[in-house]
């Protein structure tokens, strides 16, 4: 893990922006499945019942308010396509391809984390 050991911290205005930004970031992809989903949608775009299958432990009912959650957020793009039946195929858009860094940094965060509690977890042992 990587700590500055002389670094400034920010004023109380910076401190109360940043948090502020952090928590509308957090609005919108807070809970357990909107990264999961945008990362499953990036790979490529998919039916319902793909996305279900392929993000393991998720329910219908809550698959479909997520979807409608990043939908009305912009990360996803629903289609409809007038087939019998219906066919409705999610895809990831543009905007949803701006998380890649935030991605990367958390899955490089949480590898840390988990050696860490590795590390804990053998000396206890």
């Amino acid at each position: 893990m990587k700590m500055t050991i002389n670094e400034t911290l920010p004023d109380n205005e910076a401190c109360a922006g940043s948090l502020k930004n952090v928590l509308d970031a957090l609005s919108v992809i807070n809970g357990r499945w909107k990264l999961a989903l945008i990362l499953c949608l990036v790979q490529s775009s998919k039916r319902f019942n793909e996305i279900q299958h392929e993000v393991t432990g998720i329910s219908s009912r809550i698959l479909a308010k997520e979807l409608k959650d990043l939908e009305l957020n912009d990360f996803i793009k629903r289609t409809v396509y007038p087939t019998t039946p219906v066919t409705i195929i999610y895809e990831a858009t543009e905007y949803s391809r701006t998380l890649k860094t935030l991605i990367g940094e958390l899955s490089a965060w949480g590898g840390q984390h988990r050696e860490k509690i590795r590390q804990s977890m053998r000396k206890q042992s």
